[in-house]
């Protein structure tokens, strides 16, 4: 089956373009997949390429690409410096830097100037503080423009940063930033989500018991209206009452550590997974520009929080002198279309969000296009989970005719993207475009062959500058290796179950760990979802494998639209409508209704903690959840099971 072709580009006035014309030397096609190939295959003259043509500020020497053969121990760039700070702050005026929305209608401006200014002084107050270069510097806090300052200023003296949503839990924080010892904590006094007043103070003193490496809490208000603080702390308004600036942009190692992140935590403590700052800025460079189309004062929006990749890769985007535009709080408060509003408002060119947020406003058949200008709009993208056939198809009838859809797929592990947009390119429905230039990406089967037109395991061959440098706590990269090379040694294995179509595209069904059996038939529990999501009655739903004694059966669980109820007739229409769109092996043995599905703080879908507890093994790590108290529904599930 061909997919449907929604849209392609009429124009060459693309970044992408611009690089295919200053690489000619290299090679004279201009067609993308001769272009992605070289890249592969001469990851040194590709990387060097992207460099210059992203203009990154440092000092470029010696060789590009060490050790290539083996994917751990490679190393990008070894002898170049630079500082990523610098590279974040390039510009210098009174235009915006920073655009700020919060669901309470709040909202600031932060100039180019300003920001520096701002990130100036509170690097002056760390090195007052003696916090020296690999220090850990750790943020609580809300998708506000302080947690970008506070990232820069780390990142300026070599410190690391590392943060957590504001909306985790004491435990869920702790999981994380013991392991790293951090010496100052950022810590927001409140926030709101659904019109929910959060206090988040109230975990600081449990916190500070438990990580005893904290010499200092920073307090960043969320409002001017004060509360009060039962510990010691810092207001954050002092530190900038100085004028006392260190504006000095030190050149550290390329692979210096610039963040840690974690991985989800479903399955044990949390890994700390450290990544570097050139690696970090290149990607995010060649992402933005050549994949994204970002251009100087271009406006870009992405929906995340601070305990979400897609922030980090946000606030990169600041390196391609772009305006970025933060949002705090529910994507639905005051209303459904409000994040429309605000791209209305300030002309937004790039408008990214997570897939199940599009899905959402298909159910509710919201129509954007007419009741909104977005003519500045140049590219949606869509990631966290895959985006339906419908959803693609929604976007281009309600939002916009003309525009680049971009579904991306990548992750925490290499704060990027394997698989996403390209402006010269068509789009097909329920297709992601491509491979991402020097992304030497594959599809394999159990076997490690090659698979074309059908569903495998998303792996990446060879090195690429994003890979983490290392874990926390991992001297002999044994977590490292276990994470990604032990399924096929030295090769990575992200653990997405995938499939490249005959467009050269790609479509996720979703994690392979996730993946549905069915007599002897791998089935992507994505495919599922879309057809059953489609179905009136239906808002959303979750399948997973049962284990029975000699076999296995699919069970799947469906939570009702608003006051629909679960009965007879649903069922048949369900199981009908995935026999006749999918098969008969698809339809699943039993079928429940449930109040709520669990998902992590990013709103991804916890397929394996609710396989965990149908086959009756034991869940950790549930701070790790948004709604970890629906789970009781399926461990009820599961006595009726067994």
């Amino acid at each position: 089956m061909t997919n449907k072709l929604l849209w392609s580009n009429k124009s060459s006035n693309t970044l992408i373009d611009d690089f295919i014309k200053k690489i000619s030397n290299y090679t004279s096609t201009n067609n993308y997949y001769k272009i992605h190939k070289w890249s592969i295959q001469h990851k040194d003259q590709f990387w060097d390429a992207i460099w210059d043509f992203t203009k990154i500020i440092g000092n470029k020497k010696g060789a590009v690409l060490k050790n290539s053969d083996d994917f751990i121990n490679s190393v990008f760039f070894e002898n170049c410096e630079l500082n990523f700070t610098e590279n974040n702050l390039l510009k210098n005026d009174e235009s915006d830097a920073i655009i700020y929305y919060s669901e309470q209608k709040q909202t600031k401006r932060y100039s180019w100037k300003k920001l520096k200014e701002y990130t100036f002084k509170l690097s002056y107050y760390f090195k007052n503080k003696g916090i020296k270069s690999h220090d850990r510097i750790v943020g609580v806090l809300p998708n506000i423009p302080e947690t970008v300052i506070a990232f820069l200023s780390t990142a300026q003296i070599g410190a690391i940063w590392s943060s957590c949503s504001a909306d985790f839990g004491p435990k869920a924080i702790i999981d994380r930033f013991k392991q790293i010892e951090p010496k100052i904590l950022f810590v927001t006094d409140k926030y709101y989500y659904n019109n929910k007043l959060i206090n988040t103070l109230k975990h600081v003193p449990t916190i500070l018991k438990e990580i005893p490496s904290i010499k200092e809490v920073i307090v960043v208000p969320y409002s001017e209206k004060k509360q009060e603080i039962k510990f010691n702390y810092v207001e954050w308004k002092k530190i900038f009452l100085t004028n006392n600036l260190y504006d000095k942009f030190l050149k550290f190692p390329f692979n210096h550590p610039l963040y840690i992140l974690y991985s989800s935590g479903t399955t044990g403590v949390p890994k700390c997974i450290v990544h570097g700052a050139g690696g970090t800025l290149l990607q995010h460079k060649k992402e933005h520009q050549l994949h994204s189309n970002i251009k100087k004062n271009d406006i870009v929006f992405y929906f995340t929080t601070c305990g979400w990749m897609m922030w980090n890769w946000l606030i990169s985007s600041l390196a391609s002198q772009a305006t970025i535009v933060l949002y705090d709080g529910s994507p639905f408060i005051p209303n459904i279309d409000h994040l429309f509003q605000i791209a209305e408002k300030e002309k937004v060119n790039f408008f990214g969000t997570g897939a199940k947020y599009l899905d959402f406003l298909k159910q509710k058949k919201t129509n954007i296009k007419d009741n909104f200008n977005l003519s500045h709009l140049k590219i949606i993208a869509s990631t966290g989970s895959p985006l339906m056939h419908e959803t693609f198809e929604y976007v281009y009838k309600q939002i916009k005719s003309d525009v680049h859809l971009a579904s991306i797929c990548g992750g925490t592990d290499l704060v990027s993207c394997f698989v996403l947009g390209n402006p010269i390119m068509p789009v097909y429905s329920g297709e992601i475009q491509c491979a991402g230039l020097g992304m030497d990406v594959d599809i394999y089967d159990e076997n490690s062959n090659s698979l074309i037109g059908e569903k495998g395991e998303l792996v990446c061959k060879t090195p690429f500058p994003s890979k983490p440098l290392y874990f926390w706590n991992d001297p002999d990269n044994k977590k490292y290796s276990k994470a990604y090379f032990e399924k096929y040694p030295n090769v990575w294995h992200h653990g997405d179950y995938c499939k490249k179509t005959s467009n050269n595209g790609y479509i996720i069904y979703g994690r392979s760990d996730a993946t549905l059996n069915s007599r002897g038939v791998r089935i992507g529990t994505a495919e599922l979802y879309r057809v059953v999501e489609n179905i009136d009655e239906i808002n959303e739903c979750v399948a997973v494998e049962h284990q029975l004694s000699n076999d296995t059966e699919i069970i799947l669980f469906v939570k009702m639209l608003d006051k629909i109820t679960f009965n007879s007739y649903v069922e048949k229409k369900i199981k009908k409508e995935i026999k006749f769109n999918l098969s008969p092996k698809h339809v699943p043995s039993k079928i429940f209704a449930i109040k709520d599905i669990p998902k992590t703080k990013s709103n991804k879908i916890v397929e394996l903690t609710i396989k965990k507890i149908i086959n009756g093994e034991s869940v950790k790590n549930l701070n790790v959840l948004s709604n970890p108290d629906c789970l009781k529904e399926y461990q009820d599930i599961y006595k009726t099971l067994n």
